[in-house]
């Protein structure tokens, strides 16, 4: 067994070929074969994810098809799923689960790659990732003016909405069940919480 086959957690790629931990640039992370992992760049660092578990993967489907078919009846921008890089920073890469791009920002979509925040940013947490999700990428993500980031926990089948204000995240709430979420970047989505969970 390797050590990348017993990561539980999401974890610094200090073995992956490159630059040294903390000068990781966009370029260097375009650079990197296509070996099936999934790495972002934190403030220069390298990140390697565990591979994500089937509920991870329902979540985020579920979430997108419903974002997606909403976003785009109501003509509003356009929606995308990891793998698909945002470029926050030159040395800030990420993979959002799901991210939403408003017609009004479009000119930052490029062919294989967001360039800057945007609108709306959803993470699917797992044990192995939530810290992650909820430290370095949230301080990240606040930094890089993302207006709304919604965390989803598919064991308690809840999503947290977090707004930014004044450059930090307020919590809107933790929501579950029939309940339908405050969104500022899609409002009124027509859809009941535990539908994303079906």
């Amino acid at each position: 067994m390797t050590t990348i086959d017993r990561l539980p957690v999401v974890t610094p790629a200090d073995w992956v070929p490159g630059p040294k931990q903390g000068e990781w640039t966009y370029d260097d992370y375009a650079k990197l074969p296509d070996d099936g992992w999934r790495y972002e760049i934190v403030n220069g660092v390298l990140y390697m994810s565990p591979s994500p578990s089937g509920a991870h993967q329902d979540a985020v489907l579920e979430i997108a098809s419903y974002l997606r078919t909403y976003v785009k009846l109501a003509g509003l921008g356009l929606v995308r799923v990891a793998p698909f890089n945002v470029r926050l920073s030159s040395k800030d890469t990420f993979q959002p689960d799901i991210l939403v791009v408003l017609n009004a920002n479009l000119e930052k979509v490029k062919d294989t790659y967001v360039l800057g925040a945007p609108d709306l940013v959803v993470e699917v947490a797992s044990p192995s990732t939530e810290g992650f999700d909820r430290r370095e990428k949230q301080d990240t993500y606040a930094l890089a003016g993302i207006p709304e980031y919604w965390i989803v926990n598919t064991d308690a089948r809840t999503v947290e909405v977090l707004v930014l204000e004044q450059g930090r995240y307020r919590s809107l709430g933790a929501f579950r069940g029939k309940a339908t979420l405050p969104s500022q970047v899609v409002p009124n989505l027509p859809v009941r919480l535990e539908q994303f969970f079906a």
